[in-house]
């Protein structure tokens, strides 16, 4: 068998799961290994990838941004977390004006923090519009919220996104989802999405389950998609209804686990949302080996190791005889 006959089998043979796995993970399947995109280095250390198209922005403010082949490095004569953040605020508020980018018309005053490991100090802090034009590994919460119900068995709620929202108007979502902004912690994003999104109420959080985490790395028009989402479960009582308090959903339905699966592959749903989704179907055996023959496979492409990706990025930058601080 030739080469091309081997990856075309390779290909038709690729469950829809499969497929929607190397959708959410376009960007590590396939932008990872063509090495267009210069490292982000602050403090000597790398927190991103820069895309061309950012770059050349980037490159018109040298006294913030030192452009190399290989890297764009954050001016070291910024001292500290307040002076970082100030420098790189005041160029994206510019770039931002000059409606460069789309991503930034969702500007929102909601910073994320900018590390490479989620247990490192944070560097600075970035407006969570901006991150993916750097390539900065973001964090998340969900919760499954789902019932087992008496005829229909498991079955799953999920809300319809805000018809006005910046990103993904319309389409379908977890129960509840946020991101970790600056000084919040998982748990306490967890309790106040919970409660603006679905009106979860402290007595039903009382069965908060912690379920691990999803992690995948996405490209799309606006940037680069590193995202870490921390995964909760959440059973209810049959006879709740999810309640939005933020006006940031259109509606929630409780639908049955055959149901998800059709709402996940449809293109009704938000892509980098069905990681978690899939992830809690495996973990309640609706996607398992019998039904999934690539099934570690597509396990794999729910924990790419982002923790550790900007790390060998770096030492491969070493490697290539360039000094860390370039």
């Amino acid at each position: 068998m030739n080469d091309s006959s081997t990856h075309a089998h390779h290909h038709c043979t690729m469950s829809k799961f499969l497929k929607l796995a190397h959708k959410f993970n376009s960007f590590y399947l396939n932008g990872l290994q063509k090495k267009e995109c210069r490292a982000f280095i602050v403090d000597g250390i790398q927190v991103g990838l820069v895309q061309a198209t950012v770059t050349i922005e980037l490159s018109r403010y040298p006294n913030v941004f030192i452009v190399n082949p290989n890297s764009v490095t954050l001016n070291p004569a910024f001292r500290d977390y307040d002076e970082r953040s100030a420098n790189i605020e005041s160029v994206l508020k510019e770039m931002k004006e000059k409606k460069l980018f789309i991503t930034l018309k969702g500007w929102r005053d909601e910073c994320y923090e900018v590390r490479t490991m989620f247990a490192d100090q944070p560097l600075l802090k970035m407006d969570r519009s901006a991150t993916c034009l750097f390539g900065i590994c973001n964090y998340g919460v969900d919760i499954n919220g789902y019932v087992n119900h008496p005829q229909k068995g498991l079955c799953i709620w999920l809300q319809q996104r805000s018809l006005t929202k910046q990103t993904w108007p319309g389409k379908w979502d977890n129960m509840v989802a946020g991101g970790l902004s600056v000084g919040n912690s998982v748990i306490h994003t967890a309790h106040k999405e919970g409660e603006e999104e679905a009106s979860l109420t402290a007595d039903l959080m009382k069965n908060l389950q912690s379920a691990g985490t999803v992690s995948f790395f996405y490209e799309s028009e606006r940037g680069l998609f590193p995202d870490t989402e921390f995964v909760f479960d959440l059973e209810l009582p049959p006879d709740f209804v999810p309640r939005n308090q933020d006006n940031e959903v259109e509606k929630f339905e409780l639908v049955t686990a055959s149901e998800t699966v059709n709402r996940i592959l449809s293109p009704d749903f938000k892509t980098t949302s069905c990681p978690v989704i899939i992830d809690f179907l495996i973990r309640h055996g609706i996607i398992n080996p019998e039904n999934e023959p690539r099934f570690p496979e597509l396990v794999e492409l729910l924990h790419v190791p982002l923790q550790s990706l900007y790390k060998k990025c770096d030492e491969m930058l070493t490697e290539n005889g360039l000094s860390k601080a370039q």
